[in-house]
């Protein structure tokens, strides 16, 4: 299934390097069992967004890797995919950019007709053929619909596909420069969290998280001496803290890092889909 990875040391800005050709656990090794697309993104000091992705894998892209390997934000959001709609072309390719938030998500979305008619004129907010963007595009509109509140657009366009549309699963990392909100929806997918206060558990200590089934890698020099929150679909490290998310909870980190998780999603989706159930693409990319 796709990966996905989300950091946030909000206020504080943090320097972290994403291996992708020099770390065996790293985003490179992943894309070799991930290989439709690879992205990063990040914010730049001014607050503007910053998304660097390609639709192959990352280590036959040594432009790519070399502009992935460091950057500073306060937020970050990484994601490795197998597709399973839409063709291998960047514009597939997570993360998204709309009204200067970044968006990642796992999981297959079917019905996309009745999407697109209830987009109405919100489709031309997508400049691609996945689910992932339309639901993107879906949280945008009733992200302006309650007036910037994005807690409350997650929660009305999660809520709508999970009543109207064939779902599997909708697990999703969105950021802004100062916060980042991840979803787990339904029990599909496992998504963690972990507070790692300054220094991790033993103190002093940078971050340095790996994957434990040889996925994202990711180290902070600055991580020594700065809190930080991780949210990823895998264990990062042996830090004792890592928890899964309850489904159907979103999870909302602001600056100053002080977390709110609240169960926004209770019901199964109206219409579940099973693996059983999926195009034969979209199987294997929810399956691997």
């Amino acid at each position: 299934m796709c990966r996905l990875f989300g950091l946030s040391s909000a206020p504080r800005r943090t320097c972290a390097t994403f291996w992708l050709l020099d770390a065996p656990d790293s985003l490179s090794e992943q894309s070799h069992h991930y290989p439709d697309g690879t992205g990063l993104g990040y914010f730049d000091t001014d607050g503007t967004p910053e998304v660097h992705k390609t639709p192959v894998a990352a280590y036959r892209d040594q432009c790519f890797a070399e502009e992935a390997k460091e950057t500073e934000s306060a937020t970050f959001v990484a994601h490795v995919r197998f597709a399973s709609t839409g063709g291998l072309e960047r514009r597939n390719t997570h993360p998204f950019l709309q009204d200067g938030r970044l968006f990642a998500h796992n999981g297959v979305i079917e019905g996309l007709d009745d999407l697109d008619a209830e987009l109405g004129e919100y489709r031309k907010l997508v400049e691609g053929e996945t689910d992932s963007e339309r639901f993107f595009a879906l949280i945008t509109r009733e992200t302006r619909a309650h007036g910037g509140d994005v807690a409350a657009g997650i929660e009305a366009a999660a809520r709508w596909v999970a009543e109207n549309l064939p779902v599997y699963a909708l697990n999703l990392v969105l950021t802004t420069p100062q916060d980042l909100w991840a979803l787990r929806y339904p029990d599909t997918h496992r998504l963690y969290v972990l507070q790692r206060a300054a220094g991790g558990c033993h103190g002093g200590r940078h971050l340095d998280q790996s994957g434990t089934e040889g996925r994202i890698r990711v180290r902070s020099r600055d991580l020594a001496d700065v809190p930080a929150f991780v949210v990823a679909s895998e264990h990062m490290d042996d830090h004792p803290d890592w928890c899964p998310m309850e489904p159907g909870e979103l999870l909302h980190i602001g600056p100053g890092l002080a977390p709110t998780r609240r169960i926004v999603l209770p019901d199964e989706p109206a219409h579940r889909l099973s693996l059983a159930d999926l195009r034969p693409e979209a199987a294997a990319s929810q399956a691997v």
